[in-house]
């Protein structure tokens, strides 16, 4: 039996560097599992829809869908967006399997993405004791959401940075410039700025904008096609494929 169908859910943005970052990552996600068949759709934005998609896997035949939302943390998109498009793809659809895995948020591979992407911007292992780190998001008004960030910020400040501070690009402050001035203001003279978001588009770009503003020593690129990221999609599809307590053969 095949196993069930990986649809990788973004949100889509009317910036085309966006869409081609999700599909580099998903590239990415069928070279690790050659096997498995992955597909992609958006929310809004871009083409193909998360309903056209589902559509076409129910007409060739599919069985069963995991659906996973490229999202960071459980805001309103994975609360609300996608659980409501699933739910009306289900009752037309009722012969394809349609399960929602969790968003991939918190995890030591976004940790690790992360760190990857501060070494390519410059950030050696002897610098992190004397650099503070910005982990800017893109935000939101949901506290869930916002408390993850903050937890990840303390994470964060124990593996070696002199501090850490979280920052948001829309619906919740700090600011990315602002949260620099404050690690300037505590005497910390090497900041770095780190975009917790996978793809580009306007609010990486007010991260950007924030950095320069502030004059960010380094700036690193967004998570992008990592492999890291890459396992870590993989990782959320095992999970909700599997019921807990069984075993992964395939």
């Amino acid at each position: 039996m095949a196993p069930p169908v990986l649809l990788v859910i973004a949100h889509g943005s009317r910036d085309p560097r966006h869409a081609a970052t999700v599909h580099a990552l998903t590239g990415r996600v069928r070279a690790q599992r050659p096997w498995l068949r992955v597909e992609t759709a958006f929310l809004e934005f871009n083409a193909p829809s998360v309903p056209r998609v589902l559509e076409r896997l129910a007409a060739e035949g599919a069985a069963e869908v995991v659906a996973l939302p490229l999202l960071l943390t459980r805001a309103f998109h994975a609360k609300t967006d996608i659980p409501s498009v699933l739910r009306e793809a289900r009752a037309r659809l009722p012969r394809l399997h349609i399960r929602q895995a969790d968003v991939l948020g918190p995890s030591p591979l976004l940790n690790a993405t992360l760190g990857r992407r501060l070494r390519e911007a410059g950030v050696r292992p002897g610098d992190i004791p004397r650099t503070g780190l910005v982990l800017a998001s893109a935000g939101s008004s949901d506290p869930e959401a916002i408390a993850v960030i903050a937890e990840i910020a303390r994470e964060l400040r124990h593996t070696g940075w002199c501090a850490v501070r979280p920052a948001f690009a829309s619906a919740s402050l700090p600011r990315t410039e602002d949260a620099v001035r404050t690690l300037r203001a505590e005497g910390i003279d090497r900041v770095a700025v780190a975009p917790y978001v996978i793809a580009p588009g306007r609010l990486p770009d007010r991260i950007a904008a924030g950095a320069e503003a502030a004059g960010a020593d380094v700036l690193a690129d967004v998570l992008g096609p990592a492999p890291e990221l890459a396992r870590l999609l993989l990782d959320r599809y095992d999970e909700a494929r599997v019921p807990v307590g069984a075993s992964l053969s395939a």
